[in-house]
């Protein structure tokens, strides 16, 4: 087995000391130059415009959210996928996936290049594998949104991510310390050959945060102008640079213990932003990560891909 990369202690900077309970799904809005992520523990919407922090209270757990080529953004709630036509306005109900909401919870998603919301979930009784990956297709006109289940059987979705020339697709499980990839075919909205591209050593027996001999396990992600995967690895202080045939690449250590999702942002699209989490952590972990909860940002060594935009 190739030995892993030594970790990288990179040069973060705290973008703003408002701290998240969960932060997630942090994009890059290309038309307004900001940077936009959720709360999902907190039910709130962020957005750092020119220089600004702006929040959004929303009437459940955002899993997940995405600029709109028409304007605003389309929204993952627990309870359904809303679109909003502008920050702070209107929330209209465009769509309802079929799972438990007493149960199940949208989580990690994005658009893929043709505008469609891929949406992972999560199974909160962590036991009955009820987490699911869905496609909402709005791009047919006049028509209510389309949706598809195009994976199931899993314990909290995440990962999400497409090569850039949407030939392969990632998808990982959580609680599995493992990362898919298939073939994608854009077009038919098809995955096919589905295999492991990462598999990481479980969580041990009374693991503390303290012990270093574990790496964490894979959360969100994103995709660099060279196919590279990037993942946070949540309860292992780090993200992980994968290159697209599995090889790990980098490991660059993170300002906080659970970092949670990476995006590529900036004019350049190489900055590089991480959310983290607060809530649950202990007052040790807290006081070594004190932060924890914000969101950060590094120089990236090459540019990321611009975010997908969701068409209705």
């Amino acid at each position: 087995m190739t030995a892993a990369p030594d970790l990288v202690q990179p040069a973060w900077q705290r973008l703003d000391p408002h701290a998240c309970q969960l932060g997630e799904s942090p994009f890059w809005h290309p038309q307004e130059q900001s940077l936009y992520w959720v709360d999902i523990s907190g039910k709130q919407l962020l957005r750092m415009q020119a220089g600004a922090l702006q929040t959004w209270n929303m009437p459940s757990e955002p899993g997940c959210i995405a600029p709109a080529r028409s304007g605003g953004l389309v929204i993952a709630l627990r309870h359904g996928i809303f679109r909003a036509l502008q920050w702070g306005g209107a929330l209209t109900r465009i769509a309802t996936l079929p799972y438990d909401t007493g149960t199940v919870r949208a989580n990690d998603g994005k658009c893929d290049a043709l505008g469609r919301f891929w949406v992972g979930t999560v199974d909160e009784t962590k036991t009955q594998h009820a987490a699911a990956l869905y496609t909402v297709d709005a791009r047919e006109a006049g028509a209510a949104p389309h949706i598809t289940q195009e994976l199931g059987g899993a314990l909290t979705g995440n990962g999400m991510g497409f090569s850039p020339d949407n030939t392969v697709a990632y998808w990982a499980d959580t609680p599995q310390h493992r990362v898919y990839a298939w073939d994608f075919d854009l077009q038919s909205n098809t995955l096919r050959a589905h295999r492991e591209f990462a598999q990481f050593e479980p969580k041990p027996a009374g693991w503390q945060f303290s012990d270093s001999n574990y790496g964490g396990r894979p959360d969100g992600a994103a995709v660099d102008v060279k196919g590279n995967y990037w993942v946070a690895m949540y309860e292992g202080a780090r993200l992980c640079q994968f290159a697209p045939d599995g090889r790990m690449l980098a490991q660059y250590a993170a300002p906080s213990q659970c970092p949670t999702m990476p995006c590529f942002g900036g004019a350049d699209l190489q900055t590089l932003y991480l959310t983290t989490v607060r809530h649950g952590r202990s007052d040790a972990e807290l006081a070594r990560y004190p932060d924890s909860g914000c969101v950060f940002a590094m120089r990236a060594p090459l540019p990321g891909l611009p975010v997908n935009l969701f068409a209705d």
